[in-house]
């Protein structure tokens, strides 16, 4: 049963006016919440959270086999896999941690497989760890659709950072990259460890063959953009109640506005059959980005990583 409740998941064609938001059909909010304890946020739910879930992105799928065996060795050495730096000496710190959100997400709440553990070639093998944050499939009957994910930890979601998230969209969306990408998922042994028949594992592996045109992918391309943030509404909330989770949805329904008129505006013209291409905005705050990193970092000395 997934951990967290949903508070929006609807695409924008719903959430407002179509006429405000290019192809609102295909740009969706996804936001949840953590709840309270004792008049607390749930750090220690938030922390299992990412343990649960480091191992989808810092180890081998063939790693990830051996965990039924020995549990405790490999999620250490799967924390060993991350940058494991101090919220104070690193502004930067944190956003693995939300790679790895990221990864339970799609997996819990989207049915998809995990085809490329970032985390794990970031650290091995440096030229696998460029492009997207997270790269899943989801079946849909006979067909597949290919997720392409940005992971972000921040300490707020005001305009600027909104804008360093298109940037990195600019990128991502490119041809060379999205032809890097797939060469990636082909290239690397983890696809064929997915319960899924040969068939669609052959269909998978033609369809992001290096020598089809990037055009034939666009229709079947998802983005989903993971913020996790510090939040101003989390930080003095008690609880979950009706008032936090009203005020909580129009905050960030007006924050996902916000960021579709910054990407609308950098990528409609410049990324060939933009309309498309669906994105998914996800965002899940916290009370205290450097709690956060810092609980997790306290965990992982004291697992011996």
């Amino acid at each position: 049963m997934p951990d967290f409740e949903v508070l929006v998941n609807d695409t924008f064609l719903n959430l407002i006016s179509p006429m405000t938001v290019l192809q609102a059909d295909r740009k969706r909010l996804f936001a949840m919440a953590n709840d309270f304890e004792d008049g607390k946020w749930r750090q220690i739910r938030f922390n299992d959270y990412v343990w649960n879930n480091i191992a989808q992105t810092a180890l081998s799928a063939r790693e990830r086999e051996l965990l039924a065996n020995k549990p405790a060795s490999m999620l250490r050495k799967a924390a060993k896999n991350l940058r494991l730096t101090d919220a104070d000496s690193d502004p930067g710190a944190g956003s693995e941690l939300a790679e790895i959100v990221l990864y339970g997400v799609m997996r819990d709440y989207f049915d998809a497989l995990p085809v490329v553990p970032k985390i794990f070639y970031k650290q091995n093998v440096n030229d696998y760890a460029k492009g997207a944050d997270s790269v899943h499939i989801v079946l849909v009957g006979d067909e597949f659709t290919l997720w392409l994910g940005e992971a972000k930890f921040y300490k707020d979601i005001e305009d600027a950072r909104l804008a360093k998230i298109v940037a990195s969209l600019t990128e991502l969306l490119s041809t060379d990259k999205l032809k890097k990408e797939n060469t990636i998922i082909t290239n690397v042994s983890d696809i064929n460890f997915l319960s899924i028949d040969d068939a669609m594992k052959k269909k998978i592996m033609s369809v992001l063959n290096s020598e089809m045109s990037i055009d034939t992918l666009k229709p079947i391309l998802n983005v989903p953009i993971l913020l996790l943030y510090e939040c101003s509404l989390t930080k003095v909330a008690t609880e979950l109640s009706e008032s936090y989770r009203d005020a909580m949805r129009d905050h960030q329904i007006s924050r996902a506005k916000a960021y579709f008129a910054k990407q609308i505006a950098a990528l409609a013209d410049t990324v060939h059959m933009y309309s498309l291409i669906r994105f998914h905005l996800i965002f899940f705050p916290v009370p205290d980005k450097k709690i956060c990193v810092d609980t997790f970092l306290s965990t992982a000395d004291k697992s011996g990583a």
